[in-house]
């Protein structure tokens, strides 16, 4: 069975959450494990693609990517090659922290304003002790700090890297750097650590299970209205893109 589907140009893991999370834990669990790119790809980043080539590349590269939004899970569906669910950052960090809790894993947490950083790696800490925040970094640094943080990262050697900078920041900020980072998978969660240090709350989980996370996160902070304007040029896309796929 073909483990992969192709949507507008972009190839999705057909794996589940579940699926997804025990493929990372087989990498992690490799001793010459190298570097595993994980990008967990919405319909934003999709379309960005589109015509942006090195965005194109680092979707090419990644070792693992995604679908992040019920839009690309329809969409794939519409073309005939279906995903099986939405498998999101968050949902796919928090499957690695309760795995790392059992199994000691190390975490390193970039990203987010300093407040937030430290009460997720505080939080975190708390809630699973048999892990180890092996360093964190806020994401409010000035250019010419890069290269300590680098440097930072790269002492501290940490089994996942989890870069809250944003989308496609974070992704930008992995693929340009991955030669000098000596971790064994590498993440961007976007928003997660606000989720967990208490800063923003994540829609119920009856949004969750009726796919309208999106709508309910609209409702909750109407600024990203002009970031939902790309789901209809997606859908769109979408449409006209079937049998090209």
């Amino acid at each position: 069975m073909k483990q992969t589907a192709k949507v507008m140009g972009v190839t999705f893991s057909k794996d589940t959450l579940a699926g997804t999370v025990k493929t990372i834990i087989g990498h992690l669990d490799k001793k010459d494990a190298d570097y595993m790119h994980i990008i967990t790809c919405n319909p934003e980043i999709v379309m960005a693609s589109a015509h942006d080539e090195e965005l194109r590349n680092i979707l090419g590269d990644a070792g693992l990517v995604t679908a992040d939004g019920i839009g690309i899970v329809l969409a794939s569906r519409w073309l005939g090659d279906p995903l099986p669910e939405r498998v999101t950052g968050f949902d796919i960090l928090m499957g690695l922290l309760e795995e790392g809790g059992r199994k000691g894993y190390s975490f390193y947490l970039f990203g987010a304003d300093p407040e937030t950083n430290a009460k997720a790696a505080e939080v975190i800490s708390a809630k699973y002790p048999g892990l180890r925040i092996a360093g964190r970094q806020h994401g409010y640094y000035k250019p010419e700090e890069e290269g300590r943080i680098i440097g930072e990262i790269a002492a501290a050697k940490p089994d996942i890297l989890v870069v809250a900078l944003g989308a496609p920041r974070a992704e930008r900020w992995l693929y340009r750097n991955r030669a000098k980072l000596p971790v064994r998978a590498a993440m961007g969660v976007g928003g997660s650590l606000d989720v967990i240090a208490g800063k923003v709350k994540r829609a119920p989980v009856i949004w969750q299970k009726m796919n309208l996370e999106w709508l309910y996160r609209l409702l909750s902070e109407p600024s990203r209205w002009r970031r939902q304007l790309v789901l209809p040029k997606f859908a769109v896309r979408a449409l006209f893109s079937r049998g090209r796929s």
